[in-house]
Order: structure tokens, then C-alpha cells, then sequence
């Protein structure tokens, strides 16, 4: 089975420019917050394939029915086959829609089929590589295949470890990679498969020239998936300088989720704010909730409120361990707590199907950063909310 040698735990590096935030703030037009929701299938995006249809393995295939995989999305229906192919991908599409699967079969398919070859994915958060390694694993089961989770905050050793044993994919951050690419403990030319996943918020991040230097240092006849929910003229520019004969699939037919209803919440004071929030959380149709706020110490202060005020909730953001993030997480997606206060460092990398709320206590510090967060909800077909809060002048 796909599986790797180690417990992977980790804590990365989230840093926040406030003076940018403040700046980006009053820039952004409160109107783009408000939307309502529309679950349509656009034209272009009529399903053609079954997941059975596909020219892959007959183990992912079984995989893939035993998890209840029948039809896939869009922008898996569209990627999957030209993937196959041996094309270069440049993947377009919102948070929720399937990118992982439709990057993640055909690798695993190709490293199955063809023993000599290895594939590199890189996320921009620990909790994306997280994810995108319980769906290998999930996609490659009894496949024999060894994997590696390179991220940091963890021991070294362990990683050390994995990475003698010559996985056939390894699934990391940026900075954790290069960290072992300069110990020798990781050789990238040996890679022909690469996965940059979520390219956008790498570069948000700051990550730009870590990945220049990981794309300039893989094999050079290999096979490229990059994967965006945004794909500006940033963005491009760098796909570009490393792929150029790339397919662009964009299934982004607005700037945020069209399943996702949307509105101002006005206040005209702290005491406001909080009551209007308090009001909202109790509302029946609330039932699993994201708030992002925009610092550590104040998702602190806000979830303490909370709490204190009868609520079930828990916090998210960089500041913690990672033996209590992994907690938080997985006591929200259990139902334990049904709110989560979080940074932006959530906005990515949690994969909760049921999620009916996002809201905003902070306006997000770019408009990138609101479609990130409104994508957490909406999701498997399903009409989701978001709401943020909007101060009166």
C-alpha cells in the first residue's frame, strides 16, 4: 500500500505584514463581498468521463469505487485525460472543486506504471500537505508505494529516515525541502513528476524564489502540474518560465465560490460586533463555522470570548504547536466543537465537506485571500454562506 515510514507532525513558518493588511483593507470595495449564491454547471463544464472510463490502473480504479468515486468534477474530468497523456497542466479552478484528485491519480498511476520515475508535490501550508498525502494514500493503496512528508517543525531524523528508503513520491513545504536538498538528503534531479499545488498562496507566502529554485533543480525532462485557484500575471509568469508548452484548464468563471451566498454584516462598535456575531452563531442554519480573524492574539481573545460565552469552539493559527493544531483540527471536523477561529493560515489546506459559514470578524488582508476563505464552504455541491464584517463610517 502507499504508505510512509514516520507520524508526520509539523509547524511552519506564517508571517503577516500588518501594514499591508490595513493598506489592502481600504482598498477593497465591500460591494465584491456581497453575492448570492448560484450552483450552476457552466456550459464548458458538462462531465464527459466516468471515473471507470479513465486509462488507469485497475487498483486506483477499485480505490477509487470503494471510496465511493463515481463521477468526477469538472476540472478532474478535463485534467485526468490530457494528464495521461504526458501533457503539462496549468490548472484553474476554486478552492473545493477537486484539484488534489485530478493531479494525484494520474501521478500515482504513472509512478505504478513506471517503476523508474518519482514525483515531487509541493503545498504552500503543512495542513495542505497533509491532505494531499491522505488522498495519495487513499488513491494508492496496496500499490507498494513509499512516500516521504517533508515539513517542518518536526524532528529531522524520521524524515531522514523516509528519504533513505528512496520513496517514490515525496510531498513537502517549500523551506523543508530545500532544507534537505541542502543536506544531500534529497537529490531533485532524480524527480520527473512535479506537482506545485496551490501556486498562488506559495507566492502570497513569499515562497517565489524557493520554488524557482525547486523547479530549476528537478529533472529536465519531466512532466509539470501546477494547480491555482487564482492565476494572475505573477503566477503566470513564473508557470511560464518552466513550462511553456503547458494546456491551461481555467474553470474559474468568477472571482469567488458561485455556490457561496454572500453579504456585509455593518457594526458600529466592538460591543456591536461581538453581539452581532454571538447572534449569527445561533442562528439554526449555523451549523459548522470558520471566523477568520487576522492575528494570533486576537483568535485568542475572540475564541476565549466565545467559549466563555457557552459556544463550542476552538482556535487555529501559526502560533500553536503542532500537537495542538492537529487537535483543534480534528476536534472540529469530528464535530466536537463546531466553530473554529482561525487565521489565514486555515484558509487552505482543511478539507471539510460540511462547513455551512464563513465568516470574516476581519476584512482579509487582499482580495485573494477572501476567495480562499469563502472557497472553505460551499462544498460537494452544496450552498454555503459567508459573511464579513464591515465597519460603519
Amino acid at each position: 500500500m502507499y504508505r510512509s515510514r514516520t507520524n508526520f507532525g509539523v509547524k511552519k513558518r506564517f508571517n503577516t505584514n500588518s501594514r499591508n493588511r490595513k493598506f489592502n483593507q481600504k482598498t477593497i470595495d465591500p460591494n465584491k463581498f456581497i453575492k448570492p449564491a448560484k450552483v450552476t454547471l457552466a456550459e464548458d463544464e458538462v462531465i464527459t468521463n466516468q471515473f471507470s472510463d479513465f486509462l488507469i490502473n485497475d487498483l486506483i480504479k477499485s480505490n477509487l469505487s470503494k471510496q465511493g468515486y463515481k463521477i468526477p468534477t469538472p476540472i478532474q474530468d478535463q485534467a485526468i485525460p490530457l494528464a495521461l497523456n504526458g501533457k503539462d497542466i496549468i490548472g484553474v479552478a476554486s478552492t473545493g472543486t477537486g484539484k488534489t484528485a485530478a493531479f494525484a491519480i494520474p501521478v500515482i498511476n504513472n509512478l505504478i506504471n513506471n517503476k523508474d520515475s518519482k514525483a515531487l508535490i509541493v503545498a504552500p501550508t503543512r495542513e495542505l500537505a497533509e491532505q494531499i498525502q491522505n488522498e495519495c494514500r487513499s488513491i494508492g493503496k496496496q500499490s507498494g508505494l513509499l512516500g516521504a512528508l517533508l515539513i517542518g517543525g518536526t524532528p529531522m531524523r524520521p524524515q531522514f529516515r523516509d528519504l533513505l528508503a528512496k520513496p517514490n513520491i515525496v510531498i513537502g513545504t517549500p523551506g523543508r525541502i530545500l532544507d534537505h536538498v541542502k543536506r544531500g538528503t534529497l537529490i531533485l534531479k532524480d524527480f520527473n513528476l512535479v506537482v506545485l499545488d496551490e501556486v498562488d498562496r506559495m507566492l502570497d507566502m513569499g515562497f517565489i524564489e524557493d520554488v524557482k529554485l525547486i523547479l530549476e533543480s528537478l529533472a529536465t525532462n519531466r512532466q509539470s502540474f501546477f494547480f491555482s485557484a487564482t492565476l494572475d500575471y505573477k503566477v503566470k509568469t513564473l508557470l511560464e518560465t518552466f513550462s511553456s508548452n503547458s494546456v491551461v484548464i481555467s474553470l474559474k468563471k468568477s472571482e469567488s465560490s458561485d455556490n457561496v451566498a454572500q453579504d456585509i454584516v455593518n457594526y458600529s462598535s466592538r460591543e456591536d460586533k461581538i453581539t452581532k456575531l454571538h447572534d449569527l452563531l445561533i442562528h439554526p442554519k449555523t451549523t459548522k463555522v470558520i471566523v477568520f480573524d487576522e492575528t494570533q492574539r486576537r483568535v485568542e481573545e475572540l475564541g476565549g470570548e466565545l467559549v466563555n460565552r457557552g459556544f463550542s469552539a476552538d482556535t487555529l493559527h501559526g502560533g500553536k504547536s503542532q500537537a495542538q493544531r492537529q487537535r483543534a483540527l480534528n476536534r472540529f471536523k469530528n464535530n466536537d466543537v463546531t466553530i473554529l477561529v482561525a487565521t489565514d493560515v486555515a484558509a487552505r489546506g482543511i478539507d471539510v465537506a460540511d462547513i455551512t459559514h464563513v465568516i470574516n470578524y476581519s476584512v482579509p488582508e487582499s482580495y485573494e485571500s477572501y476567495i480562499h476563505r469563502v472557497g472553505r464552504a460551499g462544498r460537494a455541491g452544496k450552498t454555503g454562506y459567508a459573511l464579513t464584517f464591515v465597519a460603519n463610517h
